[in-house]
């Protein structure tokens, strides 16, 4: 994947949690899930692409996330109906236990 990253020229910071610390702390469920943050760095959405599911016709269209960051972007109320995202459960590595909490993640992060 950071391969991909580079040769895509990700304009945007990628993470690759090897240890699951950072899914666990924001208690991710499947892939994609999707965690919104604002400019005090609170998360102001967490939720689904879009409608669009396999198999289920609905062309992919990325509206509900697109809508949550042109909210954050033009400082618009972020729609509170937000769907959870579906998809691929994560399948969680056996590492011992740790006791990280998502504050450590940034300073300055809120739940």
């Amino acid at each position: 994947m950071t391969e991909f990253a580079f040769e895509n020229n990700f304009k945007f910071p990628y993470l690759y949690d090897e240890t699951q610390e950072v899914a666990k702390a924001y208690n991710a469920t499947c892939t994609p899930d999707f965690f919104l943050f604002d400019s005090q760095n609170r998360l102001v959405y967490r939720g689904q692409l879009d409608d669009s599911r396999p198999g289920n016709g609905i062309p992919l269209s990325g509206n509900d996330l697109r809508g949550a960051i042109d909210s954050v972007i033009y400082n618009r109320i972020i729609n509170p109906s937000q769907k959870p995202s579906s998809g691929c459960i994560i399948k969680w590595k056996k590492y011992p236990p740790h006791n990280l909490k998502a504050s450590n993640l940034r300073e300055g992060w809120k739940l």
